[in-house]
């Protein structure tokens, strides 16, 4: 089935703040096809787009974002690497290993969130 060309526009003008209120209730879809969705209702057929936003849950895309900011979990293992790298490293202290595990439990507790915060099933 073909659609129709649109060749037609129609411009109107939001303050700032209806354009963000808007952007919010069309939860990442165009502005334009979530306008057309709300002015013909289901007078038109639903259009295939891709998402801006694929996230299902946004509230935990926040706290990922959140908690990424809050380790140093780069950091730290940059410094870890850096000191194998020259030598410094050769066998872990109980202390390095501790920190390589708790290291290792917050990227095992950011990989769920994501995998939450997309829709998919945590492996």
């Amino acid at each position: 089935m073909t659609r129709p060309r649109k060749d037609k526009s129609l411009s109107i003008r939001f303050t700032p703040e209806e354009r963000a209120l808007l952007e919010r209730l069309a939860a990442g879809t165009s502005l334009a096809q979530y306008i057309r969705e709300r002015v013909l209702d289901e007078q038109i057929s639903p259009r295939r787009t891709r998402h801006k936003f694929p996230a299902k849950d946004h509230e935990a895309l926040s706290q990922i974002i959140g908690e990424l900011g809050r380790t140093r979990i780069a950091n730290n293992l940059n410094q870890i690497a850096r000191a194998v790298n020259s030598g410094l490293l050769i066998m872990p202290s109980r202390e390095t290993e501790l920190v390589l595990l708790a290291a290792c439990a917050e990227i095992h507790q950011i990989r769920n969130l994501i995998f939450k915060a997309l829709g998919m099933k945590e492996t």
